[in-house]
């Protein structure tokens, strides 16, 4: 079964160059533009691991981690914030919230594929030892 991945970025151009590579990596990939369409998206859908820009037009993507974390039924789910702001503060606050990484824009499409692999392998169950 394919991961589903959450990808939620109010820029176009960015949407659809993530959306293009993870499709071409084999994973399924969902969109949303703004805070509120990710969250319910992510209610009815519960994808596996979420790609999130801080700057959105209504809940911020620190807002947004936060919401998530607090909730019991999302808050194991894998984050990967992706953003213009290459600050130090910005990623400290991202991973305090809860992102397990940060990537800044521009980024390279192998890099983010082999980030978003990584958390998805993660995730798996160990297979079990021959005893």
């Amino acid at each position: 079964m394919q991961s589903m991945v959450l990808s939620v970025d109010d820029e176009e151009d960015v949407t659809h160059l993530v959306r293009f590579h993870l499709l071409k990596a084999g994973y399924q990939v969902q969109t949303a533009s703004c805070g509120r369409e990710a969250l319910k998206l992510i209610q009815e859908q519960r994808p596996d691991l979420i790609l999130l820009d801080l700057m959105l037009p209504d809940i911020d993507g620190l807002g947004l981690c936060e919401i998530l974390r607090r909730d019991t039924t999302t808050a194991a789910i894998p984050i990967i914030i992706l953003s213009a702001w290459a600050t130090s503060d910005a990623r400290n606050v991202g991973l305090e919230l809860g992102a397990l990484d940060y990537l800044t824009k521009p980024f390279s499409p192998k890099v983010l594929v082999e980030r978003v692999r990584r958390l998805l392998d993660l995730r798996l169950p160990s297979p079990t030892m021959p005893q």
